[in-house]
């Protein structure tokens, strides 16, 4: 397993699909996943460490873990078919559960767990960089720092 960090969530054009950018920790490669609007806007809140006026699907299932006693230790993305990715939560009490990778990131970075992702994954889907992109990713960086600037409604506007 090769531990992964959320660069951020943006807007794919023309299919004007949003996906998540992973980065492994200690590596080259890029992984991106496409993710669902509502599940972009979960990971971008996370990441700008945006309040919310009554918690959103992400945050509850925060609270519930930590009123029923656990704590989420570990994302795994374990898998990937046809382009569709696969993902465990590990708690700390033990259990496993199977989730979509763009749940378990937001859910991740609410939690400040780690993300890690097996290397088969990495090797199948993930995309080595090169300067180039590396300079793109700085520029993808800055413009979230920006973005994270604004009011959120707009953050939202933009993702979609």
């Amino acid at each position: 397993m090769r531990e992964v960090e959320v660069v951020g969530v943006r807007v794919e054009m023309p299919t004007n699909q949003p996906l998540v950018l992973l980065r492994e920790a200690e590596g080259t490669r890029y992984l991106p996943i496409w993710i669902g609007a509502v599940e972009a806007s979960a990971i971008a809140y996370a990441q700008e460490g945006t309040k919310t006026p009554r918690p959103l699907t992400h945050e509850l299932m925060q609270h519930m873990v930590v009123a029923l006693g656990d704590e989420l230790e570990e994302v795994r993305i374990i898998d990937v078919h046809d382009g569709v990715f696969f993902a465990s939560l590990i708690f700390a009490s033990g259990a496993e559960v199977e989730a979509r990778p763009s749940d378990s990131i937001a859910l991740a970075l609410r939690a400040g767990a780690r993300i890690v992702c097996t290397e088969d994954v990495l090797d199948e889907a993930g995309i080595q960089s090169t300067r180039a992109e590396d300079e793109e990713a700085e520029r993808f960086r800055e413009l979230l720092d920006e973005v994270a600037d604004l009011p959120a409604t707009v953050q939202v506007k933009l993702l979609r």
